[in-house]
């Protein structure tokens, strides 16, 4: 995120984070992390992607949904997703921290960007059809303040 978004905006870099994805204790750092969201006044901008089977920050289709961050093991499907920041997919990491759908629904104001014509369905299944945690990003349609920006029509 620093490489690829930060170092390119005009954000303060004390007023943009992400968890310590190699913290040594990672249920330790999202408690910190849960805990620095809430004594920073929350979130004021949520910018999040559109994984490939819905899942929004690492929360994958599930019956259920962690509302707050938290460790999550990543799908192959997301693993192959991913894969083209490595140099082979035995080198992407298996789990990931994420906030929870609870944590990320608190965000003042949702931008959620999409690319890829694949992801069409997807979207369409997330902002259109019922909200269910098969398509976490469903969950977004709740959301008063969303704003989508995609690469393709809907």
């Amino acid at each position: 995120m620093w490489e690829n978004l930060f170092k390119h905006v005009n954000i303060p870099s004390d007023q943009s984070s992400i968890p310590n994805g190699m913290a040594p204790d990672l249920p330790l750092e999202c408690e910190h992390y849960e805990g620095m969201i809430q004594n920073t006044g929350g979130i004021d901008l949520m910018i999040l992607g559109l994984g490939p089977n819905g899942h929004i920050g690492f929360n994958e289709p599930d019956s259920q949904l962690g509302t707050k961050t938290h460790v999550v093991s990543l799908t192959s499907e997301t693993i192959q997703a991913n894969a083209r920041f490595f140099a082979n997919a035995d080198l992407v990491p298996r789990q990931a921290i994420t906030m929870g759908v609870g944590s990320i629904m608190q965000a003042e104001e949702m931008l959620l960007l999409v690319s890829g014509e694949n992801k069409r369905k997807v979207l369409q299944n997330a902002l259109f059809g019922q909200v269910t945690t098969t398509v976490p990003a469903s969950i977004l349609q709740l959301h008063p303040h969303l704003v989508v920006v995609t690469d393709f029509s809907l």
